[in-house]
């Protein structure tokens, strides 16, 4: 009985100290869980404010209002436009692919 003692102490400092690493580990990962955590939470916000100003940003007002004083282009009028008339080639005419 008395060879026995010494090692169940032993044993049972063993699974002391191995119950406090556990523990350890177990809050250590917690809280890079909750961190991990926090930070989606974050993401996902600016996400939707992204999301948002793109909407926001891509309404046919805001891209006409963009193509008009940064681009400096005008609507197409009978005025400005120019007629393209194609001849045919005489190759075409011939009746070659």
């Amino acid at each position: 009985m008395t060879r026995l003692n010494p090692i169940l102490l032993l044993a049972l400092m063993a699974s002391s100290v191995y119950l406090v690493q556990v523990s350890y580990d177990e809050r250590r990962l917690y809280a890079a869980l909750d961190r991990a955590r926090t930070e989606q939470r974050q993401l996902e916000t600016e996400y939707g404010r992204l999301q948002a100003e793109h909407q926001a940003q891509a309404t046919p007002a805001r891209i006409d209002k963009t193509a008009r004083e940064k681009l400096h282009m005008v609507p197409a009028t009978t005025a400005i436009m120019k007629q393209v008339v194609v001849s045919p080639s005489p190759t075409a005419s011939q009746g070659r692919p």
